[in-house]
């Protein structure tokens, strides 16, 4: 299965958001790990991210879903968002919600999805249409 990472720019995480991530991520189904990493401040290494942004583009759980077919690495910005040129240079913006979510609650949200997309991509019965 491919890899999957979920970076993240920001201060260390409350513990009921650090225990909700990381009870999704040791949930995944197998053939699914997810790579939670936490970074200071933006990486200025050129990557293929998806970058999550409240401009991003609207997807469904199966939309969703269809990104985990390859390596995918998730970039959550810390308050202040991401520069311009990281944007500019990702894969794919996605949008969370049209709400503005405290960064907190954007980490157990993007790690319920993935969750979400790989038990719809092994058949268990977690996501129902």
């Amino acid at each position: 299965m491919p890899r999957l990472r979920v970076v993240a720019v920001a201060a260390r995480l409350p513990a009921w958001a650090e225990q909700a991530c990381a009870d999704y991520a040791r949930r995944m189904p197998r053939g699914y790990r997810v790579e939670r990493v936490a970074l200071k401040k933006p990486p200025s290494k050129q990557e293929a991210w998806i970058v999550l942004d409240e401009k991003g583009k609207d997807l469904t759980t199966a939309q969703f879903a269809a990104l985990l077919g390859a390596e995918a690495s998730f970039l959550i910005g810390g308050a202040d968002g991401l520069p311009e040129e990281v944007k500019r240079g990702a894969r794919l913006l996605v949008r969370l919600s049209s709400l503005t979510l405290p960064h907190a609650l954007a980490q157990v949200v993007l790690l319920e999805q993935i969750y979400r997309a790989a038990t719809l991509l092994t058949g268990h019965p977690y996501h129902r249409e």
